[in-house]
């Protein structure tokens, strides 16, 4: 097959490109490389196979509507770029939106006029459904917990976007599901949970857990926003490439569907627990500071994974105590990436 990944130089993106190109694939990788970490998984992908990259940023509707219409044979596109931070959709909103859901738009019109019908899949967000303050949350064992929703949010919840982040992800996941309904186009939306795992350069705003570890090698300082009570299902990076191969593979009946893509109720970690196995792990008490909780973030987010195991006969595989044990070795042993 021929793949394009949009944002292919980043976590997900490189990860995936990994595993088309080991499987023999053609791989365009479509990055600007302004992220962090993104130059060094892009050499890390060249060693791997047939790659193709393509340095364009998802805002140059000319340049990705070109490099379209010269693979008209593609076989599938995932749509992984993307502004990732609600931080930085607070503070520079105009650029948010230009990338997430103008560079989205730009991604799905340069499919239309080039005539490709492969399919699309979009890494959308769980930001999508708000605050969620109309779900009861009440204290459980240290932890914050939905009130008689044991299996999260599923994907009839209302959407409410929250934050400039929310607002652009929400308006790129829904043209997705537009561009189906209106133009026929086989997309599929992936409500992305709080993904985790190899060549994740986290950051403070963004890629929480793998933040966490890297700050506690390294000693910066880390910072709790909120209580730390918060809690969040995690994904291993490999479950969610499984994710796209199952969706791919339903084909129709995935088409014009939309996922919550996530650890779901199995895999449910607070910032606390995070912070405490780091501890284990090091076997010293880590020192972080408490800060007022930032704009649209939730206490709970669960992910209700139901209908992607009806419909794409997809569930969770890796543990989250198995899933942290591996991030953390990949950090300890790539440390010098950090620096």
């Amino acid at each position: 097959m021929k793949i394009i990944i949009t944002g292919g130089a980043g976590f997900i993106g490189s990860n995936a490109a990994s595993r088309y190109l080991k499987d023999g694939h053609d791989v365009v990788v479509v990055d600007n490389l302004s992220r962090r970490g993104a130059s060094a998984n892009l050499e890390w992908l060249r060693q791997q196979g047939s790659l193709e990259f393509a340095n364009i940023d998802i805002r140059e509707q000319d340049c990705l509507g070109r490099l379209l219409r010269q693979h008209r044979d593609v076989d599938c596109i995932l749509h992984l770029a993307g502004q990732v931070a609600v931080t930085v959709s607070v503070t520079s909103p105009r650029l948010d939106f230009e990338v997430n859901a103008l560079g989205t738009f730009n991604l799905l019109e340069g499919v239309r006029q080039a005539g490709i019908s492969a399919p699309l899949i979009y890494s959308s967000t769980n930001k999508v459904y708000g605050e969620l303050k109309q779900l009861p949350v009440v204290r459980n064992n240290g932890r914050y917990a939905y009130e008689g929703h044991p299996y999260g949010v599923s994907e009839e919840q209302n959407l409410d976007f929250y934050s400039a982040y929310g607002c652009s992800k929400g308006a790129a996941d829904q043209y997705f599901v537009d561009y189906n309904r209106i133009y026929g186009i086989p997309t599929i939306v992936f409500r992305q949970s709080c993904i985790y795992g190899y060549r994740q350069f986290g950051l403070e705003d963004q890629g929480w857990v793998a933040w966490f570890m890297i700050a506690s090698q390294l000693g910066r300082p880390i910072t709790v926003y909120g209580d730390g009570r918060q809690v969040r299902d995690i994904l291993f990076i490999d479950d969610l490439l499984d994710a796209f191969d199952a969706a791919l593979a339903a084909g129709n009946a995935a088409y014009g569907r939309v996922y919550n893509i996530g650890g779901g109720s199995d895999n449910i970690v607070s910032v606390r627990e995070l912070l405490a196995y780091i501890e284990r792990k090091q076997n010293r008490k880590l020192h972080y500071r408490f800060d007022d909780w930032r704009p649209g973030d939730q206490k709970v987010f669960i992910s209700d994974t139901r209908r992607a195991q009806a419909e794409l006969g997809w569930t969770p595989k890796v543990r989250s105590s198995q899933g942290l044990d591996l991030l953390y070795d990949w950090v300890s042993q790539n440390i010098d990436l950090f620096q």
